[in-house]
């Protein structure tokens, strides 16, 4: 494959941090099918974490910069592992996607259940797959929007439609 068959994009990938992991087997899972994903996400380097959970950076400072970042990205993924669903800034960055007008997938990891789902993500998830490359293409791209469990069987989708009588 050359340069020129690689598809770039970018993207913020919404994750707890104990799955920082699953950031890079994500990016690599879709760099063996052409897709470099540009991820614009925090990752927090063991110092900084420590200043985070010390509560020195000002939770304003944090939201400034996501919203930049987020703002860069064509798509929000969010990673969906074990307790993704009680991350208070998963569920910021999903909303702050929303607002922003962003396309928001979720991709289940391994381990990941639909208990796991974060409420925004049910309010406002463009689409919902499992960990297979091709569905995860289809769902970032916008050619397919399925909703599935974490096996890639369907599932009814997490929130329904809205529809407005004008």
């Amino acid at each position: 494959m050359t340069s020129d068959d690689t598809k770039r994009r970018n993207a913020f990938i919404s994750h707890h941090h104990k799955d920082d992991g699953d950031v890079t087997h994500f990016t690599t899972l879709l760099s063996a099918c052409g897709y470099e994903i540009r991820n614009s996400s925090i990752r927090a380097n063991p110092k900084n974490q420590e200043r985070l959970r010390q509560g020195l950076v000002k939770d304003e400072t944090i939201r400034r910069l996501l919203r930049m970042k987020i703002s860069w990205a064509g798509v929000l993924v969010v990673l969906i592992g074990k307790d993704t669903d009680s991350r208070p800034w998963v569920n910021w960055e999903i909303d702050q996607a929303n607002k922003q007008g962003k396309r928001i997938v979720g991709v289940f990891v391994h381990g990941g259940t639909g208990a796991d789902i974060p409420t925004s993500f049910e309010k406002y998830g463009s689409a919902l797959v499992g960990w297979n490359s091709n569905s995860i293409i289809g769902a970032i791209d916008g050619t397919d929007s399925p909703f599935q469990n974490p096996d890639g069987s369907p599932r009814l989708p997490t929130h329904s439609a809205t529809t407005h009588d004008c």
